[in-house]
């Protein structure tokens, strides 16, 4: 086991109310028991970062600067992350940042002077759980309305919700 250098979050529907392409930093809401996991990780002296495949940007329906907006409001929220890590482009660009593949964490942790394998990346999508593993990270999976069935079946590691996932990691005396 190796101790956590870094717990990499999904923005939409793990730390904030997933509004659909939001460019709108007023509809900023986080879910519940998302402060305190983030306020947790940071108490225990390991780094945050966030990692968000934002394809409205590559389609079109957002752009770069309506995106900042919305992340500079996450960073009001919750107080600023370590690192922030956005892949903007479409699906269909097949990018090796965009989740599942692992270049978001990979970057996120090389910018945090991580190993990836000392990284935990929590998410609501099997994608996020996929991003991680491609790039030797950890993967928690907390599911809500949006999250398919087997997708949560296809998850080595699950938790309720963002608190109860951290908490897991601070039982395990932050390490993986």
């Amino acid at each position: 086991m190796s101790a956590v250098a870094a717990v990499l979050f999904d923005r939409d529907g793990t730390l904030i109310e997933d509004v659909p392409y939001n460019g709108d930093p007023a509809l900023v809401r986080p879910v519940p028991g998302a402060r305190e996991a983030v306020d947790a990780v940071r108490a225990a002296g390991i780094a945050t970062g966030m990692v968000s495949n934002q394809s409205g940007i590559g389609r079109g329906l957002l752009t770069a600067d309506e995106v900042q907006r919305v992340n500079d409001r996450v960073d009001e929220v919750f107080g600023p992350f370590d690192v922030w890590v956005v892949c903007p482009h479409a699906p269909e660009a097949g990018c090796g940042c965009r989740k599942p593949e692992p270049g978001l964490v990979v970057e996120a942790a090389r910018r945090l002077g991580a190993d990836p394998d000392a990284c935990v990346v929590i998410g609501d999508i099997r994608a996020d759980v996929l991003a991680a593993k491609a790039a030797g990270a950890h993967g928690i999976l907390v599911p809500n309305a949006a999250t398919r069935k087997e997708e949560v079946d296809a998850a080595t590691h699950t938790a309720p919700d963002i608190l109860s996932a951290v908490r897991a990691l601070r039982s395990g005396g932050w390490s993986v």
